[in-house]
C-alpha cells in the first residue's frame, strides 16, 4: 500500500512541476485543501484513499494515472 501511494503522490507532483504550478495554486484548483495536497505528494493517504486503494487491491485492478490533452 504505501509503495502504490508514494507512486501516485510521485506522480501528481511530477505532473504539477510540468505545468509549473505550487502546491497552492494546484489545491485550490482542485479544491482542497494545501495540506491534503502536500501529505498526498509525499505519499501520506487519507482514510478515505486508503479505503479504497485497499479495495481495488482486494479486487486485484491496477490503477493507471493518464492524462491526456
Amino acid at each position: 500500500m504505501g509503495s502504490t501511494m508514494l507512486f501516485i503522490g510521485a506522480k501528481i507532483r511530477e505532473e504539477r512541476k510540468a505545468q509549473s504550478l505550487t502546491q497552492t495554486e494546484l489545491a485550490n484548483l482542485s479544491g482542497v485543501s494545501l495540506n491534503f495536497l502536500s501529505q498526498l505528494e509525499q505519499g501520506k493517504p487519507s482514510v478515505q484513499m486508503d479505503k479504497v486503494l485497499l479495495v481495488l487491491e482486494a479486487l486485484g485492478l491496477n490503477m493507471e494515472l493518464k492524462y491526456s490533452k
